[in-house]
């Protein structure tokens, strides 16, 4: 593996992902053990979320030694996710009473959760030409 891939752009994309793995997640398991009833959608929302960063984790490492297949798909998945759910949230905000990590664009997260995905697209396209 080439120490070119292993710097810049991908250290912070990894870093980001496994930070949000560990923010949505943790914040998912807690509303999900101890507030329940108040908006369920919500957070198994987050925890799919949290689901979707790992797995976004593990596809750029791959990328980055060139198996960018898998990372294409998660990445374009996660874009969803947050176009989806930031859109519901704003249609529909009785489904919402409490936000989700996605809640509108990810807006509680200072909209990272909206470019995080197409950073990570924009990093992929440039290792695909690499």
């Amino acid at each position: 593996m080439s120490t070119a891939h292993r710097s810049g752009p991908h250290q912070v994309l990894l870093a980001l992902y496994a930070l949000f793995t560990l923010a949505a997640g943790a914040r998912s398991l807690v509303q999900l053990t101890t507030q329940y009833a108040e908006a369920p959608v919500a957070y198994w929302l987050s925890l799919a979320a949290a689901v979707t960063y790992a797995l976004g984790w593990y596809a750029i490492r791959q990328a980055s030694a060139g198996h960018t297949g898998f990372a294409g798909v998660m990445l374009w998945v996660e874009l969803g996710g947050v176009a989806t759910v930031g859109t519901l949230s704003l249609l529909e905000p009785d489904w919402f009473p409490d936000a989700s990590v996605w809640s509108d664009y990810g807006i509680g997260y200072g909209f990272v959760p909206a470019v995080l995905p197409v950073a990570g697209l924009l990093w992929l396209r440039r290792q695909r030409r690499a």
